[in-house]
């Protein structure tokens, strides 16, 4: 009976989801306090007039400028994630989607020239330890999924005088979009002015510095287009 209440409960994230057979009731248990008390944590944001949807929230969530921050059903932030929105827009995340532990998400670390925004999709997974800023801008597709460490950065130094110091010079900002249905690695780093079309593949390891097409197998320092995944597909259905 708790399996199928628990498993009706997650299909709510995840339609597709169902427990293995050999998960003990001892774990169901711990599963169902520790989902119980990140509901818990959630109602804190009533206090800031803020009115989460079956928000789960893990142990050392921040949050720094709370009504610039928009959060649909089912979001899930994991422990120590920090959210900080300070910027000309909003940190959006989708329904369904969620941040692993000790991720940090920032639109802007300069009160003097704020950045843009941060947008993620629904049903967007990330991984722990990622670092997603928007000082440019930043934009993660429907239905990515994203291994540990992801490093986004739509922002880079301007370095073109030899006689001025390089933190003197300014930034330039284009931003960073990926598409839906995308696939990253862990530890890929993506650098301003990055396109990413949708359903691609990045490898881990890779650190892309220019825009990539759709439908592609990325990999590489720097990164390069490996394969075209519609190929693939017509091989292994040959």
């Amino acid at each position: 009976m708790m399996k199928t209440l628990l498993e009706k409960m997650i299909q709510k994230r995840n339609p597709q989801f169902s427990f293995d057979p050999n998960i003990s009731l001892m774990v169901l248990v711990g599963l169902t306090l520790d989902k119980l008390m990140c509901l818990l944590r959630s109602t804190r944001l009533f206090f800031y007039f803020q009115f989460p949807k079956f928000l789960l929230l893990g142990r050392g969530v921040k949050f720094f400028n709370l009504r610039n921050i928009r959060l649909g059903r089912w979001v899930k932030l994991d422990d120590f994630v920090f959210l900080s929105a300070l910027g000309k827009g909003e940190i959006r995340i989708g329904n369904n989607s969620g941040i692993g532990a000790f991720s940090r998400v920032i639109i802007s670390n300069t009160f003097n020239d704020m950045g843009e925004f941060i947008h993620i999709g629904d049903n967007v997974g990330i991984g722990e330890y990622a670092y997603l800023g928007g000082a440019g801008g930043l934009e993660i597709g429907d239905d990515c999924i994203v291994g540990q460490y992801l490093s986004c950065h739509p922002e880079n130094h301007n370095c073109s005088s030899d006689t001025e110091l390089i933190r003197h010079q300014g930034t330039e900002r284009q931003g960073i979009r990926i598409g839906k249905n995308c696939w990253i690695g862990s530890k890929v780093t993506i650098l301003d002015g990055v396109s990413i079309g949708d359903n691609c593949v990045i490898a881990a390891g890779a650190v892309v510095t220019k825009s990539m097409p759709a439908n592609t197998i990325i990999g590489g320092v720097p990164a390069k287009v490996i394969k075209n995944r519609s190929s693939v597909l017509i091989k292994k259905s040959a």
